[in-house]
């Protein structure tokens, strides 16, 4: 529910209770209730287990990030900037979109890959089992948006903070950040393995507590992931019972009178 900010003035309430037959579902009052138990629970659970999850993948990242191998990935970043990226004289920065390409679902793990290669025909395909992308991908960020191109930039569904991808459809230019799970498709253009990039001793002595962190980071995921898809189903359960008792003909009226009433609106602010 979002609560109007100017009601009466500017929006208004819709009641979409009204398409409810409040008569049958009250017999099913007791069989909704046991639905909903623990339904918020199982959606509680997995946000404790992500959060826990990206707070290890973050202690992971931060083992590796040295001031060298920072500076030496802005350095690949400059370099592939030069090569890709046309240098024009921008009267503005271009524009930055943030769009989410993947996600955490019931179903595991997802990225939308195939989303990217129709908009991109050149993927620079990041290999990046540490959390380490973000640091090229900031500097390709402004590089890109410096030189007037606009850009979509892909937080890490995990970490928001941080980016995972970054596309440039105005010159097909994909960078996908790509750590193992799930399987990435695509053939690249280019590969960048970024864990090569790290101080291959700090690497060595770091291997227990990567290899810890990744254990423990991926155990946490599968279980929010059992909550996600247990959530699910009593979602499912829960839709069943309702869905025979929802008038869904008063459902498509009530779209269809705002629709009306939004064309006049905007008809009168034309006339204005």
């Amino acid at each position: 529910m979002v609560e109007p900010k100017y009601p009466g003035a500017v929006e208004r309430y819709i009641n979409m209770g009204d398409c409810y037959d409040k008569d049958s579902l009250w017999p099913l009052r007791q069989e909704i209730m046991e639905c909903m138990a623990g339904y918020k629970g199982c959606y509680q659970r997995a946000y404790r287990c992500l959060g826990a999850a990206s707070e290890i993948m973050e202690d992971q990242r931060s083992a590796l990030l040295t001031d060298a191998l920072s500076q030496k990935l802005a350095k690949r970043a400059h370099g592939i900037l030069i090569r890709e990226i046309p240098r024009q004289r921008a009267q503005t920065p271009g524009r930055v979109k943030q769009r989410f390409l993947g996600a955490v679902t019931h179903r595991g793990i997802l990225c939308l890959y195939g989303t990217a290669a129709a908009q991109c025909q050149r993927v620079y395909l990041l290999s990046d089992s540490c959390g380490l992308a973000h640091e090229m991908l900031i500097h390709l960020l402004a590089g890109i948006t410096a030189n007037g191109h606009d850009a979509i930039a892909c937080p890490d569904p995990m970490a928001p903070d941080r980016l995972a991808h970054l596309l440039v459809p105005r010159l097909g230019l994909a960078f996908l950040s790509h750590s193992g799970t799930p399987s990435c498709p695509i053939k690249p253009y280019r590969h960048i393995r970024l864990d090569m990039a790290a101080d291959s001793e700090l690497m060595r002595r770091s291997r227990p507590r990567l290899r810890f962190a990744k254990k423990v980071s991926a155990a946490l995921v599968d279980e929010s992931v059992a909550s996600l898809a247990q959530a699910k189903a009593m979602h499912d359960d829960l839709e069943s019972i309702y869905n025979p008792h929802v008038d869904f003909g008063l459902v498509d009226k009530t779209a269809q009178d705002i629709w009306t009433e939004i064309q006049s609106l905007s008809t009168q602010a034309g006339r204005n």
